[in-house]
Order: C-alpha cells, then structure tokens, then sequence
C-alpha cells in the first residue's frame, strides 16, 4: 500500500505545530518564498526530535537529515500563518522516516518526506536507534 500525503488531514497527525508568516517572507511575486517551505517543516521536525523527554536516550547522539523530499502544491500567501503535520512513518536500524504537510487555511500547501539518521556525536557514524528510543518515539507514529 502507497501512502498518499496528499489525502492526509492535518488532524491525523499526531504533531501540529504552527508558524507565522512574516512580511519578509514574500518573494518578488508577492507570495511565501518556497525556501521558506524547509524552514516551516523544520519547525515540525523539531518538534519530535528536540522533545525534553528523549534527552536521556540520545546522550552523545545528534540527528541529521539523509533524505528530504518535497511536493509543492499550492502558493503560500501573507498574511497569515500556515500549520504544520508531523508523523514517523517508519523505523530503519538508525534512521527514521517522517513525513510532512503544510496547510493555509485548511488547504495542503506541500507535502516532505525526510530520512533522519542518528549519528554519534564524537565519530560522526550512524548509531544504532535504541529500543527505548524507538518506542517513545513510537508515540508519533502515523496511524491511519
């Protein structure tokens, strides 16, 4: 079964985060500029991954993006905020995926899909994902 990000409502995910969109923001076209679109998904991404609860299980660790991918779908426009769904799809050795949308005003904006490996601190290797990891980790899962 193929996911389709594009189906996915912003309530199904089990991380919701917003931003505000900034004056600054616009481009030449008077619309958000789509370098913008990482920075918004950032914003979600870090919402997983920098959770207080999971300090005491990275210690020495650090999590780089491998992989992203975006589908732009519609401009995003000023004033205004845009929200931002978040889910792990799946689990790999020392990796995570994630997927990601955008939304303005109820309406999908761009969908991410991104690989995120754990990494050690000191030799800069990917690290194995413990199982205390990945099960509090487990609570972000996408479930549908």
């Amino acid at each position: 079964m193929t996911l389709e990000l594009n189906k996915i409502k912003l309530n199904e995910y089990p991380v919701q985060t917003h931003e505000k969109i900034r004056y600054a923001d616009m481009d030449r076209q008077g619309h958000v500029n789509n370098a913008l679109f990482s920075t918004f998904i950032e914003t979600g991404r870090i919402e997983i991954l920098r959770d207080q609860k999971l300090n005491h299980l990275i210690s020495q660790s650090e999590f780089v993006i491998a992989h992203l991918s975006m589908h732009f779908i519609e401009e995003i426009e000023w004033p205004g905020t845009v929200e931002i769904g978040t889910a792990i799809l799946s689990f790999g050795n020392s990796s995570l995926k994630l997927i990601q949308s955008i939304y303005q005003n109820n309406r999908l904006k761009a969908t991410a899909e991104s690989v995120i490996v754990q990494v050690d601190v000191l030799s800069k290797k990917s690290k194995p994902l413990s199982s205390d990891l990945k099960n509090e980790l487990s609570t972000y899962m996408f479930h549908k």
